[in-house]
């Protein structure tokens, strides 16, 4: 799987799905799914700006908070695949220390943020630039694509999301395979009153009080 991976170009699954278009078999391609993804991008925008507007005095207060502790960057950047196959910098608070290489440790404020799952509003700034969107398939890297199978092109022709299906539909501690399953039933079966549902659900999840308890294990 390794070699295959090392020779892959991202942009063959895209280049089949701008095929399948032409052929009239485009995923998820009808005119009400073609309004529905324009008033998906419509609200993203609305929604990430108002979020960050309304946030920022949390959002500055957790920056100053993470660099001061240990006078490191804001900031980690993953990449990750996006739409078309373009790579961008998945954006979250840094929570490890900035001196940690090898099995980095979470920091004090970094445990709070991953708890909260707080760590994550750096990518609304994501969805602002149109790299990501509110609701989406997780956001993964090249070497995980393959294991997409024939769905790739359809990961490739939608935004990740910041959140999704693979965390509305599952355990927290559901397996990669069981997180997998339901990217492609999302992709599968993807609607615009879906993508509602699965707001809902994450915004009922993140103002349960389970997210700021302590943790009982040292």
């Amino acid at each position: 799987m390794a070699g295959k991976n090392q020779g892959m170009n991202l942009m063959e699954p895209w280049q089949s799905f701008a095929k399948a278009r032409q052929q009239r078999r485009p995923f998820n391609s009808s005119q009400s799914h073609a309004i529905s993804r324009m008033l998906k991008r419509a609200l993203d925008i609305i929604i990430a700006a108002g979020l960050l507007f309304l946030l920022s005095p949390l959002l500055l207060s957790v920056a100053a908070i993470v660099t001061l502790s240990d006078r490191g960057p804001i900031f980690k950047s993953h990449i990750r695949v996006g739409y078309k196959g373009k790579e961008f910098g998945c954006l979250r608070f840094r929570t490890a220390s900035a001196e940690a290489t090898l099995n980095p440790h979470l920091t004090v404020i970094g445990d709070t943020l991953v708890r909260s799952r707080l760590d994550k509003l750096p990518q609304l700034i994501n969805v602002l630039f149109g790299q990501m969107s509110l609701v989406g398939p997780r956001a993964i890297t090249k070497e995980e694509l393959p294991r997409y199978g024939e769905h790739a092109y359809a990961y490739m022709s939608v935004r990740p999301g910041l959140t999704g299906h693979w965390r509305t539909g599952a355990h927290s501690d559901a397996s990669y395979q069981t997180k997998l399953a339901l990217d492609v039933e999302y992709l599968s079966n993807w609607t615009f009153a879906w993508d509602f549902v699965i707001m809902a659900k994450t915004l009922s999840a993140q103002l349960s009080r389970h997210a700021l308890l302590p943790r009982l294990d040292s």
